[in-house]
């Protein structure tokens, strides 16, 4: 599905394609042992490897790459068994060695695909055109001195892959499906974290447009950006300025270019090099990397089950709706939460309790699902009440919020409370005795006609019941003694 836009003489198509740096889950960096933990002290991770010092020669890291193996397999990619480390050659002061090593010509993984669905229902695909291992630069900070740039070393030699798709992407929303998509991925896998706060999962936005039908357009890069929201932002402002650019008789240059946050625009940064410019060639000091299909079947033995997966599940046996299936899928822990508090139980009851009530209080106190106070047992417990008939709803929604604040078993509250629905027929048939007796008046009116007042009835058996009259028994029983 391509998306099209109107400019002043006409209409035209954005391409977009994404290059995503996502870190490696890993203790140690790609080519040292030096930690590859988040947040330590400026400088505080960088071994002699890391700081380019003579003589120092990298080794590879094995468990970098069974992620980079295992992402591969995870987005439906063809593994390479060869594989050839090269170094990209450019200076910048946050990069000692004044090369990168990178993969060119020979990455570890090559072509795969990601399937997105948008929110109107359509689904899309994304073609990957490769993955490949790299290690991480450093990082400059020109904001602690007025007039002096310091340098982090921290990052410099971190694992990273470059995932870098296809030009398949025609509007910032799926642009921001498939980075999403992307994220839930990788963090169902294990092999990046996805914390774009960090910076452990960025992307360069490449965007262009050219007429319905012609040939591909001149692209700008977008660096460095670390949310969803930016990404959008990014491909909504470029699209308008090439656009405007173009139709006054100017010519998109090819150019990389960084995204202003607190003006929501773009703005040049250099001319965008092609490979030639960084004079690849093979790293002298690391061999080809290969391996088997025994180490690949191994990694495919040991993968959990994907999002795709989980989602055809709860669409085709537990009867949820695509959008329900999407919210429970996105975070492998929600996915596991929901499997836990719904099995044996409603599986819709209890993704609906999970999707408003739940996320619902979750969001308002401002903690994430690892720290719920309700566990999914518990929200279990509550769905077997309602489903029994033991509460009702509106009862059950007080329940939930002295779970929530309490840590509480649901059937400890409903004891202790005393707030058991009333199922009983005798029960309820007095109740609806008493109020027929006290409004005779809109009894004669609703005989007359006057149906709508049935649900004032309702109401007063349920004030009558303290709320606690099984709703279903009170409007069958109120029927037969209203029809009479």
């Amino acid at each position: 599905m391509s998306t099209f836009v109107s400019g002043r003489t006409g209409e035209w198509e954005i391409v977009i394609g994404m290059e995503v740096h996502a870190q490696v889950v890993s203790n140690s960096k790609l080519f040292s042992g030096s930690s590859a933990i988040f947040g330590a002290s400026p400088n505080n991770h960088v071994s002699l490897v890391d700081a380019a010092m003579p003589g120092m020669l990298p080794v590879i890291n094995a468990q970098c790459v069974k992620q980079a193996v295992l992402t591969g397999l995870g987005l439906n990619a063809k593994i390479n068994k060869f594989s050839v480390f090269d170094r990209k050659n450019y200076f910048y002061a946050d990069l000692p060695q004044g090369y990168q090593i990178s993969q060119f010509k020979h990455p570890i993984v090559g072509e795969g695909e990601v399937q997105i669905e948008l929110s109107d229902g359509s689904t899309h695909k994304v073609g990957i055109e490769r993955l490949h291992l790299e290690q991480d630069a450093g990082k400059s900070l020109h904001d602690q001195h007025p007039s002096k740039s310091y340098i982090d070393l921290n990052r410099s030699g971190v694992a990273l892959m470059e995932i870098v798709s296809k030009p398949e992407m025609h509007s910032a929303d799926q642009a921001a499906a498939y980075i999403k998509k992307l994220r839930s991925i990788l963090r169902y896998l294990g092999t990046c974290d996805g914390n774009m706060e960090e910076g452990s999962l960025r992307a360069d936005v490449n965007v262009s447009v050219r007429r319905p039908g012609e040939a591909l357009g001149t692209r700008t890069e977008t660096k460095n950006l670390n949310s969803v929201k930016f990404i959008m932002q990014t491909i909504e402002f470029e699209v308008q300025r090439q656009i405007e650019l173009i139709e006054d008789g100017g010519e998109v240059m090819q150019e990389t270019r960084l995204f202003d946050t607190s003006t929501g625009m773009t703005r040049t940064m250099r001319g965008k090099e092609d490979a030639h410019d960084y004079r690849y060639f093979p790293d002298p000091d690391l061999l080809p990397l290969t391996f088997d299909d025994a180490f690949i079947d191994e990694l495919k033995i040991g993968m959990p089950e994907l999002p795709d997966e989980i989602k055809f599940r709860m669409v085709n046996e537990y009867g949820l709706s695509s959008y329900d299936a999407n919210v429970l899928t996105e975070e492998r822990e929600t996915a596991a939460f929901y499997e836990l508090a719904s099995d044996g139980r409603d599986r819709k009851i209890t993704a609906n309790w999970m999707s408003v009530e739940l996320f619902g209080a979750l969001n308002k106190a401002g903690i994430e699902l690892a720290q719920s106070p309700v566990s999914p047992n518990q929200l279990g417990g509550l769905i077997d009440l309602i489903s029994d008939g033991s509460i009702s709803g509106k009862i059950a929604k007080e329940v939930f919020s002295e779970m929530f604040e309490t840590g509480k078993d649901a059937k400890l509250i409903v004891d202790e409370k005393g707030l058991k629905q009333v199922s009983d027929e005798s029960a309820i048939v007095t109740m609806i005795d008493d109020v027929l007796a006290t409004n005779p008046d809109k009894v004669n009116e609703y005989r007359g006609g006057k149906e709508k007042l049935f649900g004032f009835f309702v109401g007063q058996v349920m004030k009558a019941s303290k709320g606690q009259a099984n709703p279903g028994m009170v409007n069958k029983l109120l029927k037969q003694k209203l029809d009479l």
